[in-house]
């Protein structure tokens, strides 16, 4: 269902979305040219995916456009699909942005929005840094005036030597005075006017001025007019490739806009609808790579932007759109004019704004685990591969999670066996542990029972041939998986073939549900199965004689 903008809060909104505007246009020019598709796609990314986003996503204040954590992977695709395929490679590259959409789409049916962002914080940390860092040094040639032999952040590290030894004063000079406005300029200037514009405006007319005679990258021609159509172009040896950075992509910019998507539900008190945001996402994503725009996500710097200054509808997002529209089309010959080492310089700072720095500054103090799948994860996403460095960062999370609730949950296995215990037993109960005296053994499990809880259920079926009578109590117990319901129809047989007098208390919920449907509770006869511990005492007391 598409969103309707509203005059309800025009004002504010239209401050909102030129304020998010002024924001952007840095931002896209700096990423287009990052990415190796050129500045134009920037342009039409942050107008498509910002459009579209708006009109059918479900959070109204968030501002959609090209991020750098997308930047970054579209990059690696780029390079991939041109080395592969030189003369389709960049309509190949603008297919993996389609299918990135798919991809959302897809997710967003499957209403998996909402577990998007259950990802341990140790990985998404370790991967959006890996991702700062990899922006950071696709920056270094351009921010020094060198174009590095060979492409991407591997290019560049293999390449430092070259890169240092044919370094570009001028690009230098211009780099430094645009990292020195995008660092020092006081807050409350910013608050007004954003560090990259003045950055822009001001950086530019410098090197004008005092470089117009050197031999400075720039731009250089926008074509800003109605943009080239890229139909999906595929080549079948490289379907796997296309497929798997489509997920990755797809994935991310998931993660970004839903990150984004609660930090806009703090700031405005409202509640997003996470699969309606996946599918404004989707349709964003899939209208700009026909378009030959850049892949965008959920943008925190300007969805804060907007709501700080006023923005608090869907109006904001399309008043941003037609801002940037117009300036794109009548600024045009002056943005071809702006340094590439300006452009290098915004994406550097975001690069370093992506870091996890309020992680790594506490890597020492948070778990050993955290932190190593922290690190493990960066290192891999640098030098490796992405998608791998999710997965191992996820398997290994998991596995670690894993123990650690295992280790816990073990000490909700108690074997009561006698009055003394630490388990509260009633007067009845306790006069029926002193009738049986060593011949009861009391089984008390509580709270969730997973697999991981096997190995210590296991050891629990050597002590149940050592009595005559074993109450085993799952009354306390909401949840069991089918490991630990097979584990305990093994120790249930293994005890009733030895001759022990079993009796099953468990509640009448999904637990136990779930035991009757796999014929655990088969195992032992209908009488000495009990819904309540009391129930199953009052048993013992009234057999005291025949057991």
């Amino acid at each position: 269902m598409i969103n309707i903008p509203t005059t309800k809060n025009l004002r504010g909104d239209a401050f909102g979305g030129l304020s998010a505007a002024i924001v952007s246009l840095p931002l896209a020019l700096a990423f287009g040219v990052a990415s190796g598709a050129g500045a134009a796609a920037g342009v039409y990314g942050a107008v498509l995916i910002g459009l579209f986003a708006t009109l059918f996503g479900g959070t109204k204040t968030l501002i959609s456009e090209p991020t750098g954590p997308m930047t970054v992977v579209f990059t690696v695709v780029i390079a991939e699909m041109l080395a592969s395929n030189p003369e389709n490679g960049m309509a190949m590259a603008f297919t993996v942005v389609m299918m990135a959409g798919v991809v959302q789409l897809v997710l967003s049916k499957l209403s998996l929005g909402k577990y998007i962002t259950m990802m341990p914080y140790s990985v998404i940390s370790g991967f959006m840094s890996g991702i700062g860092c990899i922006l950071i040094l696709l920056q270094l040639g351009p921010l020094l005036g060198v174009k590095a032999p060979e492409p991407g952040a591997a290019g560049t590290l293999n390449n430092l030597g070259y890169i240092f030894s044919n370094i570009s004063l001028p690009e230098v000079v211009i780099a430094a005075l645009s990292l020195a406005v995008l660092f020092f300029t006081p807050k409350k200037l910013a608050q007004k006017v954003p560090a990259q514009l003045i950055a822009l405006v001001g950086v530019s007319i410098f090197s004008l001025l005092v470089f117009s005679h050197s031999d400075v990258s720039r731009i250089g021609e926008i074509n800003i007019g109605l943009p080239q159509i890229y139909w999906p172009t595929f080549d079948y040896n490289l379907l796997d490739d296309m497929l798997v950075d489509a997920l990755i992509l797809g994935t991310l910019g998931c993660i970004d806009s839903m990150l984004t998507s609660l930090i806009a539900d703090n700031l405005t008190k409202e509640d997003h609808d996470s699969d309606k945001e996946l599918t404004g996402q989707g349709i964003g994503n899939l209208v700009s790579g026909f378009l030959g725009g850049l892949p965008g996500a959920g943008a925190t710097m300007g969805t804060v932007v907007n709501i700080q200054a006023g923005g608090k509808t869907v109006t904001s997002g399309v008043i941003r759109v037609v801002a940037l529209c117009i300036a794109a089309f009548l600024l045009t010959d002056w943005l071809e004019l702006v340094p590439t080492a300006l452009l290098a310089a915004i994406a550097f700072k975001v690069g370093l704004d992506i870091l996890d720095w309020s992680f790594i500054k506490r890597a020492h103090l948070v778990s050993r685990h955290s932190s190593m799948i922290m690190y493990l994860v960066l290192f891999v996403t640098i030098f490796v591969d992405l998608i791998m460095a999710v997965g191992i960062g996820l398997f290994i999370a998991n596995i670690v999670t894993i123990e650690k609730l295992s280790a816990a949950q073990t000490r909700s296995i108690k074997t009561i066996t006698d009055t003394d215990d630490e388990l509260r037993l009633t007067k009845e109960e306790q006069s029926v542990f002193a009738r049986f005296k060593d011949q009861l053994l009391l089984v008390y499990l509580s709270g969730p029972m997973m697999f991981g809880l096997s190995r210590a259920m296991s050891k629990q079926h050597r002590v149940l041939s050592q009595y005559k009578i074993v109450v085993m109590d799952l009354t306390d117990v909401p949840f069991i998986d089918d490991t630990i319901a097979l584990t305990m129809e093994n120790a249930i047989a293994e005890a009733i073939d030895l001759g022990v007098t079993l009796l099953f208390v468990y509640p009448k919920n999904e637990v136990g549900e779930k035991l009757d449907k796999i014929g655990v509770t088969e195992l032992v006869p209908e009488d000495q199965r009990f819904s309540t511990r009391k129930a199953a005492f009052a048993w013992l007391d009234s057999e005291f004689n025949s057991l």
